[in-house]
């Protein structure tokens, strides 16, 4: 039997969709399980987080890139491969201090938010996609890269764009004749 050249991206559209839907049942549910949008959004961190650190290995076997020499190839490499590879959207990066170690991904489109239009004015303090900043915290510490990851800005909670905020929290070491 042959396949229509369309039906490997039909399928990658449906499981898509059905991802985000099933992410937005998770975070329904936890905001009944917890009265605090602050438990939610450490829930959502932690659950992020344990993705991201079984996540790296499928990323590095998959993306076959080659080991980053600083901090903006890494948030590059983040931007153009595994938000392409994990999400289909590759997010701008913008440097946002002179040392070289705060940058912002910028979203012009949020995958994860396609059925949601706003927040309940109850959960003002929601972090919806505080997932994806524990995935990407996890996945670089797994990298031995210490990093805190947050939303800056969240289209949600009616922000022009949704900006997550990388900051790593080591200088870069110098390896050469080290002994």
């Amino acid at each position: 039997m042959s396949r229509s050249p369309g039906r490997k991206q039909e399928n990658h559209k449906i499981s898509r969709e059905l991802f985000v839907l099933t992410y937005g049942a998770l975070v329904a549910q936890l905001c009944k399980e917890y009265e605090k949008d602050e438990d939610v959004n450490a829930c959502l961190d932690r659950m992020g987080y344990s993705i991201g650190i079984r996540l790296i290995d499928d990323f590095l076997a998959r993306s076959a890139v080659k080991k980053c020499r600083s901090y903006s190839e890494t948030v590059d490499m983040i931007a153009q491969v595994a938000f392409k590879m994990y999400l289909g959207v590759t997010p701008s990066v913008s440097c946002n201090s002179v040392t070289g170690n705060e940058f912002s991904l910028i979203l012009d489109k949020n995958p994860l938010v396609d059925f949601v239009e706003e927040l309940p004015a109850e959960r003002a303090s929601l972090c919806y996609c505080n997932l994806l900043c524990g995935v990407i915290r996890g996945a670089l510490e797994m990298v031995h890269l210490a990093a805190e990851v947050s939303f800056l800005q969240d289209r949600l909670k009616g922000d022009a764009v949704t900006e997550i905020g990388i900051t790593f929290l080591r200088k870069p070491e110098d390896r050469r004749h080290r002994r």
